[in-house]
C-alpha cells in the first residue's frame, strides 16, 4: 500500500526521494516523511501529515541534504495519521526505518523491547523493527547481520529499508510479502516499492524475491536469500514511460486513464490477434498444451478485478464449455476447498502484488491445481513470476486509485483466454472468428462511447444531493453494475449497491423512492425484455431511472427516466463497452461532490496487506 523510495549516491538525493514519493502517492497519502544522512553523519528527518505536497513545502522552508536517504508515503494500518506515526521511524537517533506491510507479532515484540528499555513514540507496528535492529546491532558486526537477525523474528508481511547513521554508505533492504525493486545507476543505486518512483533516474531494475535481504551501496548490490546465501536476481531494462506519471491536459489521472482506454485496448490486442487468429503463445510457453487439458477454471481476485472475473465466468461457461468458479482472494485463502480434476487457477491483479491474491495463488498450487495463469498489468511482478502462464494487459501505468483501463484490459485478456480454452473444447471456428472480429472493433466502440461524456456530465448534476444509489444489470452486465456501484462509492462517497435486476422483487424494491436514483445498463441482448419489466417495477414505485441503453433497445426518456443512448455493439464485448459510461458518471458526480478523485479517502492503489 505505502510507497518507499531510497537512494545511496554521491550527489544530494533529497529531490530524487521527494519526486519518487510524488510518483508513488497513489499507494498511500495520509502522511509522508524523509530521513537523510548528511555529510557530517547526522541523521536528519522531516515528516508531515497529509500529502506529499505538505512534505515538499516543509523541505522548502528547511532543506535537508545528503547522499543516503529513505522516504515514505503512508496508508495507515496501525495508528492514526500523525507525525509521530509517519515514517521513517527512528531508534536512538541512530537507526531509521521505512516499512510497508503489517508485523503481526508487533505486540509481543513491543513488550519485549520495552523490558529492554526502549521507549515507543508511535502506535505503529513498524517501530518494533527500528528498535529490534538497534538492539541486534549491539551484538552484530554489520548492519546487514543485524537486519538478518531482525527479520527472523518478524511475523507478517514487510518490505523494509534500514539506515544507520554510523554506516552512511550502505542501506539494508528486506522483503517478505511486500514488493521491493532495486534500481541500478552509475555510482549510485536505489530502492523503491514500484519502478514508477525511479524512472526519472534509472531504467535498470531487479526485483527482490520472498525472504531476500540486500545490502545496497553506491557501487554494489549484494543480495542474500532467506538462508543468508548470496544470490543473483535478474536485472532488466524497463521501457515504461515516466511521462505516464503526468496528467497532461487532463484535470485528473482518472479522467486521463478513462480516455486512454481505446489506446490501452489496442496495445493489449496488438500482436495477439493475427487477422482473426489468436496467438496462444502470448500466454507463455506451453500455453496450448495447458489450455487443452483444462477442465475447470478457478478465478481468484479482489475488488475491481473480482468483477472482471465474474464476467469471465459467463464467457467461459457459455462460450468455452468449461466450468468456472470465481472467488474473492481473502475468502479463498481461509477455507477448505474442493479441487476439481485438471483445474487451472487464474489470478487477476493490476499490480501483481496484491497480498491476498498472491497468497491465494500459492495456496492453490499447494492444494493441487494443475496449472496457473496470471492476468496482470505489471511485468516482473510477484504474481507473474510465480505463475505458469501470464498475460500482460499492457494498459500502461494506472495512477488513479479507482481502476479504469486496468479493468477493461483485464476483460480483454479474459475474453482472449476464453478463446484460447474454447479452441480445445468444441468452440466452432466460426464463433472463434466472430469473437476475434468483435475484439478488433472494440477500440473504436470505446471511442464512440467516450463521445457521450458531455451528456453524462449533464446527467451527473442530478446526483449533487444524493446519498444512495442502486445499479441494475442482467447476465454478464450484472458484474458491470457492481463495478459501476464500486466506482461511485470509491470516489464520490455515495453509498451505492448493485443487484441482478431480477432480484429487485426479492427485497431491494423496498428501497425505491423518489430520492433513490437507479442506474441501469441495458445492451440489446436476449435479456432486454426481461430487463424492461424490471425497469417498470421501479417506475411503478416512484423510482427515478437513469438508463444507459443500446440505441436499438428503444428506451425513451420521460419524467421518470433519463436515457443515454449507447452505440450498438456486439453482445460479446458489451460488458467492456458499458463499463465506460459508468466510469464517466462516477467521475463527474465526484467532481460535483468536490471529493478527491485520484486519491479518495481511506483508500490506496496497491493493496499489499491483508
Amino acid at each position: 500500500m505505502c510507497g518507499i523510495v531510497g537512494a545511496v549516491a554521491q550527489r544530494d538525493v533529497s529531490e530524487i526521494l521527494v519526486e519518487g514519493l510524488r510518483r508513488l502517492e497513489y499507494r498511500g497519502y495520509d502522511s509522508a516523511g524523509l530521513a537523510i544522512i548528511n555529510n557530517d553523519n547526522a541523521l536528519l528527518t522531516t515528516k508531515r501529515v497529509g500529502k506529499v505536497q505538505e512534505l515538499t513545502a516543509a523541505l522548502a522552508q528547511n532543506p535537508i541534504a545528503g547522499g543516503t536517504g529513505i522516504a515514505h508515503t503512508r496508508w495507515a494500518t496501525h495508528g492514526v495519521p500523525s507525525e509521530e506515526n509517519a515514517h521513517p521511524h527512528l531508534s536512538n537517533d541512530t537507526i531509521a526505518v521505512v516499512h510497508n506491510g503489517i508485523i503481526e507479532n508487533h505486540d509481543e515484540l513491543r513488550t519485549m523491547l520495552q523490558t529492554l528499555g526502549y521507549a515507543f513514540v508511535s502506535q505503529t507496528d513498524t517501530e518494533v523493527i527500528t528498535h529490534l535492529v538497534h538492539h541486534e546491532l549491539k551484538t552484530s558486526d554489520t548492519l546487514l547481520a543485524a537486519v538478518q537477525k531482525t527479520v527472523k523474528q518478524l511475523e507478517g508481511a514487510y518490505g523494509t529499508v534500514v539506515m544507520d547513521k554510523g554506516d552512511k554508505d550502505n542501506m539494508i533492504v528486506a522483503r517478505s510479502g511486500s514488493p521491493l525493486v532495486i534500481g541500478y545507476g552509475l555510482g549510485e543505486n536505489f530502492i523503491a516499492s514500484d519502478i514508477m518512483a525511479l524512472l526519472p533516474v534509472t531504467r535498470k531494475f531487479s526485483y527482490l524475491e520472498e525472504g531476500d535481504v540486500a545490502q545496497i551501496s553506491r557501487y554494489e548490490v549484494n543480495i542474500y536469500d532467506t538462508n543468508g546465501n548470496p544470490v543473483e536476481r535478474e536485472s532488466k531494462e524497463s521501457n515504461v514511460s515516466h511521462d505516464s506519471g503526468d496528467k497532461g491536459e487532463y484535470r485528473h489521472f482518472m479522467l486521463k486513464e478513462t480516455y486512454e482506454q481505446p489506446t490501452s485496448v489496442r496495445n493489449t490486442l496488438e500482436g495477439r490477434l493475427t487477422g482473426t487468429a489468436l496467438n496462444i503463445d502470448t500466454f507463455g510457453n506451453g500455453a496450448d498444451e495447458i489450455f487443452k487439458n483444462v477442465e475447470h477454471v478457478q478465478i481468484i481476485a479482489c475488488g475491481t478485478s473480482y468483477h472482471s472475473g465474474m464476467v469471465a465466468r459467463y464467457w467461459l461457461e457459455e462460450l468455452a464449455g468449461v466450468s468456472c468458479n470465481i472467488e474473492i482472494a481473502s475468502e479463498f485463502r481461509y477455507r477448505k476447498s474442493f479441487v476439481p480434476k485438471n483445474a487451472m487457477v487464474v489470478t487477476l491483479s493490476q499490480s501483481g502484488e496484491t497480498a491476498d491474491t498472491l497468497a491465494a495463488l500459492r495456496l492453490a498450487k499447494e492444494i493441487g491445481y494443475t496449472s496457473s495463469l496470471s492476468i496482470c498489468n505489471v511485468p516482473g511482478s510477484s504474481l507473474v513470476r510465480e505463475s505458469d502462464l501470464s498475460f500482460m494487459t499492457k494498459a500502461g501505468a494506472e495512477i488513479g486509485v479507482a481502476s479504469t483501463k486496468a479493468f477493461t484490459t483485464q476483460l480483454v485478456g479474459l475474453l482472449m483466454m476464453t478463446l484460447a480454452i474454447g479452441k480445445h473444447h468444441g468452440m466452432p471456428a466460426t464463433q472463434q472468428e466472430s469473437i476475434a472480429k468483435s475484439l478488433l472493433t472494440l477500440p473504436n466502440k470505446l471511442e464512440e462511447v467516450l463521445a457521450l461524456a458531455p451528456a453524462i456530465e449533464d446527467l451527473a448534476e442530478d446526483f449533487a444531493d444524493k446519498h444512495h444509489a442502486l445499479f441494475l444489470g442482467r447476465g454478464d452486465q450484472y458484474p458491470i453494475a457492481m463495478e459501476g456501484a464500486l466506482k461511485l462509492k470509491e470516489i464520490s462517497y455515495i453509498h451505492a449497491e448493485a443487484y441482478a435486476a431480477g432480484e429487485l422483487k426479492h427485497g431491494p424494491l423496498a428501497l425505491i423512492d423518489a430520492e433513490m436514483p437507479v442506474i441501469v445498463v441495458a445492451p440489446k441482448n436476449d435479456l432486454i425484455e426481461k430487463l424492461k419489466s424490471n425497469v417498470e417495477e421501479v417506475r411503478a414505485r416512484g423510482g427515478l431511472m437513469y438508463v444507459f441503453a443500446d440505441i436499438d433497445a428503444h428506451f425513451e426518456s420521460d419524467d421518470t427516466m433519463k436515457v443515454i443512448n449507447v452505440p450498438h455493439c456486439d453482445d460479446i464485448i458489451a460488458p467492456i463497452v458499458y463499463t465506460l459510461p459508468l466510469q464517466l458518471l462516477s467521475y463527474y458526480v465526484a467532481i460535483i461532490k468536490g471529493t478527491d478523485v485520484d486519491q479518495p479517502r481511506n483508500l490506496a492503489k496497491s493493496v499489499t496487506v491483508e
